[in-house]
């Protein structure tokens, strides 16, 4: 159990250098350009931030989430499937848990905590 825990933590780091590592910086960039384009269209639209109002109104949760999904489900979804790639070449195995972890680091993260700030800035023009 130790040692499934501690691989967990440590082979998600180690990614960061060998093959693949172009994407990490490539899908957080095209996650924040997709949160962009939804900020600017919640300050035309007169929305308040999004992570605020997903954490603060259970009645707009689901839509909000649904809403996001649309944006940037395919970027998850290409992440898991890279980074399954990556373990298979690299470790000869896959292990499902790091993939979603991996995956959520490089696209949900990015796109929440910049949608929420661009919405506010473009409402502020």
């Amino acid at each position: 159990m130790v040692e499934s825990f501690s691989r967990a933590l440590n082979q998600p780091l180690d990614r960061t250098a060998g093959p693949f590592q172009l994407r990490f910086i490539l899908q957080p960039i095209v996650a924040a350009v997709l949160a962009i384009r939804a900020g600017l269209k919640d300050a035309k639209a007169r929305r308040p931030a999004y992570l605020w109002t997903i954490l603060s109104q259970t009645s707009e949760r689901r839509t909000l989430i649904e809403d996001g999904w649309k944006d940037i489900g395919r970027v998850f979804v290409v992440a898991f499937v890279v980074d399954a790639i990556y373990q298979l070449i690299v470790f000869r195995w896959f292990y499902p848990v790091q993939s979603l972890i991996v995956a959520f680091a490089l696209s949900i993260v990015p796109y929440v905590v910049i949608r929420g700030p661009v919405t506010r800035i473009a409402s502020q023009r």
